[in-house]
């Protein structure tokens, strides 16, 4: 099956995971509806249009590995104020604007947030469209990330990519086997190992350059019609061979075979 290799690189990333008050957790794997998002993105597609968004992410199959992780994942918190008053109008990501609520008393103290990113990090990501004989293709995805129709960003809109997206092609009979396809460049991590995610239900079955730390219930997917966070799949994180650094592992080095 062939897939798209993409690499998410960027002096400060974001894969956001459940939002606690006002503190946005970040996750060291891109989210599923994260990657819907900077597809559609990618496309020109309006947020407005939800059901395109549900079928996209529905159609999506994905691995992703951390090529680069400076001191094992450099985390910086953006400590945000803004004083608000009750007439203030926020904006919001459902086309309408947000309007104030409470007594007075309740615009006394600035609105705080905090917001982590990681710093220096580039994640490879192996995605394919399932079923494939949809109108929207792989080809098509190819297309539009290398000439977005608007400006794109890894999570949060500060989160500028620092080179284009879009690799190469990778075919594999799993997302996983297109990832371990695709080498590490000359500058990721010089490790034996790389962290990894992939669908649970690709079975990985005897091959030595994949080991499975754990496989949980992972909560990345938004349902685009309600615009509310909700809906997970399972999946499996572990330590995949390190192509690159293969010939001083213990793992054998796998062949690229990735195509233009």
């Amino acid at each position: 099956m062939r897939h798209l290799i993409l690499r998410l690189e960027a002096p400060l990333m974001a894969f956001g995971g459940e939002t606690i008050d006002n503190y946005g957790v970040i996750r060291r794997f891109p989210a599923a509806s994260m990657l819907t998002g900077l597809l559609a993105n990618a496309l020109g597609w309006r947020r407005t249009e939800a059901k395109r968004h549900q079928r996209l992410q529905d159609r999506l199959v994905f691995a992703a590995r951390i090529d680069r992780e400076p001191a094992g994942g450099v985390r910086l918190t953006d400590f945000q104020t803004a004083q608000l008053g009750a007439s203030d109008m926020g904006w919001t990501t459902r086309g309408l604007p947000e309007g104030r609520a409470g007594g007075a008393n309740t615009y006394n103290a600035p609105h705080l947030r905090y917001r982590d990113y990681f710093a220096d990090m580039r994640v490879t990501v192996a995605l394919r469209l399932e079923p494939v004989d949809e109108s929207l293709t792989l080809a098509n995805v190819a297309e539009a990330l290398q000439e977005p129709a608007r400006p794109l960003f890894i999570g949060r809109k500060p989160c500028l990519p620092s080179r284009p997206l879009f690799v190469a092609y990778a075919d594999g009979k799993t997302a996983l086997a297109a990832l371990l396809a695709s080498q590490p460049e000359e500058d990721s991590d010089n490790s034996n190992t790389l962290a990894a995610m992939w669908p649970a239900y690709e079975a990985v079955g005897e091959d030595d350059r994949v080991k499975t730390a754990r496989r949980y219930m992972l909560t990345d997917q938004r349902n685009w019609v309600s615009g509310l966070h909700g809906g997970g799949r399972w999946v499996c994180e572990g330590a995949v061979c390190n192509a690159r650094a293969g010939a001083v592992g213990e793992s054998p080095a796998s062949t690229a075979r990735e195509q233009t």
